[in-house]
């Protein structure tokens, strides 16, 4: 009997235990998506349509080693907008420590596009730079700005999704 009520007792301690706080657990939001389009509002990343960038590579320029490719994946919307999709990858430099006690990431990442011009040509590759920064909180790792080119072009909305618009 002993034996028994000390068996049960064990049993309780452990799903005690094993319950889990879900106010510890850290929201993860890094999935950004990219637009690129020309300033009169023409998508420029459609795969087979001449004028747009029917090439694109991502390359991590803080990377250990030269020339390593950075996934992403080119979706398109019900309307037939294309967009770049790139969730992780590439490599993430410490930056700072913020005022909120916050921590401050970086990675950036060399864009390389390439326009077709007509059916049988291409022009030359356009190279260009994005950084993403993130912010690492105890309860939250996010996107929190990103530039194309220098240029600020998404800076992080609480509770919306990471959109950045690219005009070329």
């Amino acid at each position: 009997m002993k034996n028994s009520f000390l068996g049960i007792l064990c049993m309780c301690l452990t799903l005690l235990s094993c319950g889990s706080d879900e106010d510890s657990l850290q929201k993860i939001d890094q999935l950004l998506n990219i637009y690129i389009k020309d300033s009169s509002g023409k998508d420029l990343l459609k795969p087979t349509e001449i004028g747009s960038y029917t090439g694109v590579s991502f390359i991590d320029e803080l990377a250990e080693k030269d020339n390593v490719n950075v996934s992403y994946n080119r979706k398109m919307l019900a309307d037939s907008t294309y967009y770049l999709e790139y969730l992780a990858g590439a490599t993430r430099q410490f930056v700072e420590d913020d005022s909120d006690g916050n921590k401050i990431y970086r990675s950036e990442i060399q864009v390389s596009l390439i326009k077709k011009i007509s059916e049988t040509q291409n022009a030359p590759v356009v190279e260009d730079k994005l950084e993403i920064f993130y912010r690492s909180s105890p309860t939250v790792f996010e996107v929190s700005r990103v530039l194309y080119n220098n240029q600020l072009v998404f800076t992080k909305v609480p509770d919306q999704p990471n959109v950045a618009t690219v005009i070329k």
